[in-house]
């Protein structure tokens, strides 16, 4: 089973857009280095504590300062472009750094409607038609096409769908494309979205046979204590998220109840629950537990952590942990 990283670039508090993206460069750099698959970035607007909203641009940055790394967006919130737009980035960047960029797709606009209006979007809800489109401008050539995307034809860039319901899971399906659902935060139709996905595929020519990618947050450290402790910090931006006050990553805490109160932290946990927190040995058999009960194709860690440098140990003993179960079936 792969294992793969998701990354929103965030702004800790303290700390400005700058320096995030100079640290998710490092977290980039540190992933190869310890076997992930993927490197994705996710598409969010007007949000302060997040420096990943233009995502191809920051999908070119990663691609040129990794070398076999897979790059690319977990999402592209497609109604916010035009598919033809889309294309021409991610067909560049496929034309510049060759077969190692991805194109995940959500239907969410990423922000508010303020930020929608911004963006000049209106067209309505199009998305089963736009991935369509979108499709074809990566596909074979098309010589005599009125409406061609140069560079992007022909790259035929592995495209994803994203989603948190059963929708995502019937159009992944019915397209025959790879599938990978946001557990690490909306995880209610975990279940039945995977198993609608598996049974609906399919067979395109893009992929033979459905793969489905769980999303999990990973807050890993020495112990068990250290890693509730780094917890806190998506416990309260989640919490702040809901309330509408999001803001900078804030740093972690010690009591997590006297910052947010034990009833919002309770919503909290329940909506994070697809999550490995703690020592190498706790998070071992909370990993186990997830891969045998939802049988991942593929595994996407992610996890908002205040200090980069516990963020890429955190990952990292994630990494050893995976690389170890993979190595054991292997045998």
């Amino acid at each position: 089973m792969r294992f793969s990283l998701l990354d929103l670039a965030p702004v800790p508090e303290g700390s400005d857009a700058r320096q995030a993206i100079a640290n998710t460069t490092q977290l980039a750099q540190a992933a190869e280095a310890m076997g992930y698959h993927r490197y994705w970035l996710a598409e969010h607007h007007n949000m302060p504590g997040i420096a990943s909203a233009a995502t191809a641009v920051l999908v070119g940055h990663v691609a040129g300062a990794t070398k076999t790394i897979r790059v690319g967006s977990g999402g592209i919130m497609l109604p916010n472009h035009a598919p033809l737009a889309v294309a021409e980035q991610f067909g560049t960047l496929a034309t510049i750094h060759g077969d190692r960029i991805d194109l995940g797709l959500g239907r969410a606009p990423g922000g508010d409607q303020a930020v929608y209006r911004a963006l000049r979007r209106g067209a309505g809800d199009n998305f089963p038609e736009d991935v369509a489109e979108l499709i074809g401008y990566l596909g074979d050539a098309r010589p005599g096409a009125p409406v061609r995307a140069l560079p992007g034809e022909g790259t035929h860039v592995p495209v994803w769908i994203l989603g948190s319901s059963l929708y995502g899971a019937q159009l992944a399906a019915h397209f025959g494309l790879p599938y990978a659902f946001a557990s690490h935060f909306a995880p209610d139709a975990l279940e039945q979205a995977a198993a609608i996905y598996r049974a609906q595929f399919q067979p395109s020519a893009r992929q033979e046979r459905p793969s489905f990618m769980l999303a999990v947050n990973v807050f890993a450290a020495d112990t068990d204590a250290e890693g509730a402790y780094l917890r806190t910090t998506m416990q309260q931006a989640f919490a702040r998220l809901r309330m509408g006050r999001p803001g900078k990553l804030p740093r972690p805490v010690e009591d997590i109840d006297a910052q947010i109160g034990a009833q919002v932290r309770a919503g909290v946990d329940q909506a994070l629950r697809v999550s490995a927190v703690g020592s190498p040995d706790t998070l071992a058999r909370q990993l186990d537990a997830l891969i045998d009960a939802y049988r991942p194709d593929e595994m996407i860690l992610t996890g908002q952590i205040h200090d980069p440098a516990a963020r890429i140990k955190s990952f990292g003993i994630a990494a050893d942990i995976l690389t170890a179960r993979a190595d054991r079936a292997a045998a």
